[in-house]
């Protein structure tokens, strides 16, 4: 139950002060720049990690769950109950920004402003990079350690602040449905689903090929870690 807790608050607060930014930025023209929202994106995630990478291991996103499942770091019987809580406290944090923003029209939903297919890849490609740093960082399913916040809080802001305003550069199924749903932005949404657990699927695939002992940790005694 701490785990699902600490991942509905995680997940709240990334969407909250992620998607908040955007909102506010839309509201008040001039007030937040662009790299700023990637910056408020890069922060909040770092944050977390911090906050409750021991208790969870703040995922904060269902492709990370699945990802760390594809590499046997998490038990099966966890990708559910992680990926509801995640979404629910998505849900959340959208429906707080609803009733703060009743007028604003997307809620920082993702919406592609190039090509469908040029969408998809580059969500794949953007999720790929932030889940090969995080597997590269982390210790079993647990996104905890000294440089690790800072390693994929980076990269998040990085990515949002390089492609944000082509695809939202969204790398995370919850933080994009919820906004959608609560807004009824629907369209296209299936691409911020699908690709960025392909992404994060191919990143475990590269660390299995880059390193023997990457993706699944083992103890002194040879047992799985996770």
């Amino acid at each position: 139950m701490v785990r699902w807790a600490s991942e509905f608050i995680g997940t709240f607060s990334l969407v909250f002060f992620g998607t908040g930014a955007i909102v506010v930025a839309d509201a008040n023209p001039g007030m937040i720049p662009h790299f700023a929202v990637a910056a408020a994106f890069g922060l909040v995630v770092m944050t977390m990690i911090y906050a409750i990478g021991d208790l969870s291991g703040a995922h904060i996103n269902p492709a990370v769950t699945i990802a760390f499942w594809l590499a046997r770091r998490l038990p099966g019987r966890d990708v559910l109950p992680y990926a509801m809580s995640q979404l629910l406290g998505a849900l959340a944090a959208s429906g707080v920004l609803r009733l703060a923003f009743p007028g604003h029209r997307t809620l920082g939903a993702t919406i592609p402003s190039i090509g469908i297919g040029a969408a998809l890849v580059f969500e794949i490609l953007l999720t790929f990079v932030l889940m090969f740093v995080i597997i590269h960082v982390s210790q079993g399913a647990k996104e905890k350690g000294i440089m690790a916040g800072i390693a994929i809080g980076g990269t998040v802001a990085l990515e949002a602040l390089v492609f944000g305003p082509l695809t939202g550069a969204s790398m995370n199924p919850a933080r994009s449905i919820a906004p959608a749903l609560v807004s009824g932005m629907l369209n296209h949404q299936w691409i911020y689903i699908l690709a960025p657990v392909i992404g994060a699927g191919l990143a475990i695939l590269s660390c299995r090929i880059l390193r023997d002992r990457c993706c699944t940790i083992l103890d002194a005694d040879g047992r799985n870690h996770a």
